[in-house]
């Protein structure tokens, strides 16, 4: 049965190509600008979720700032089209357009991967509740991870699963970059550089999001830079 522990102790071991990671309580070690989260209440739609397979604790109080809470915003992007969704790594945002008015944002957490793609793509589908498959890099390094491998068939989805309630799966020319959209349980990795994963919302935002989203929408991702802490 895989545990928390095993997750942090190989952590470490991961240098992978696309949105296949594990663990992330490292994250605190990587250097980051300074926001001071308000104390106020959260809002309701941070609540636990009651209705879905799996528990979905709620969002503390006082972990993620207010600047990354969902909300609508004066869309930012009023050249692009209803329903595409535009990532800035750097800014920690994700904006979904609803019309030239209004877009939808989203705070993210960012990981090596997600720094390290940029360009046009396509959400070429959508899965709720994914399953996390471990790449044969990882699992030659940490053979307890066997169970997990590809050949395997992966991880079942659950509260400790690394992609979260939701995935989107972005694609190139028919290609897949490996580029994800995920959620993840972790609310003190949103608005940060994380070591490890791709685009991570609080799980409540990616299920908001996966319920907007239409498979097959474009989705921008801009150029960034990777910070020092993770290159």
């Amino acid at each position: 049965m895989i545990t928390r522990r095993l997750f942090l102790g190989a952590a470490p071991l991961v240098v992978l190509s696309g949105c296949t990671s594990i663990g992330s309580r490292d994250q605190q070690a990587i250097p980051e600008p300074a926001l001071t989260p308000k104390p106020g209440i959260m809002p309701a739609a941070y609540g636990p979720v009651l209705d879905e397979p799996y528990p979905i604790e709620a969002v503390p109080r006082g972990v993620v700032p207010e600047r990354y809470w969902r909300q609508r915003v004066p869309n930012p992007f009023p050249e692009e089209s209803a329903g595409t969704i535009i990532v800035d790594p750097n800014a920690f945002y994700l904006h979904l357009v609803e019309n030239r008015d209004t877009a939808m944002r989203y705070g993210i957490g960012v990981g090596r991967q997600g720094f390290s793609w940029s360009g046009d793509a396509v959400v070429q589908y959508k899965r709720k509740w994914p399953r996390w498959k471990a790449p044969d890099e990882m699992v030659a390094r940490n053979p307890e991870l066997t169970p997990y491998s590809v050949a395997n068939g992966g991880m079942d989805p659950g509260p400790l699963n690394p992609l979260g309630a939701r995935a989107l799966y972005l694609f190139q020319n028919g290609e897949d970059t490996l580029y994800r959209i995920h959620g993840n349980p972790e609310a003190n990795s949103i608005g940060k550089a994380v070591s490890s994963g791709c685009i991570r919302l609080l799980n409540q935002d990616i299920i908001d999001l996966y319920e907007r989203a239409r498979s097959g929408v474009k989705v921008i991702v801009k150029g960034s830079r990777m910070p020092a802490a993770l290159s």
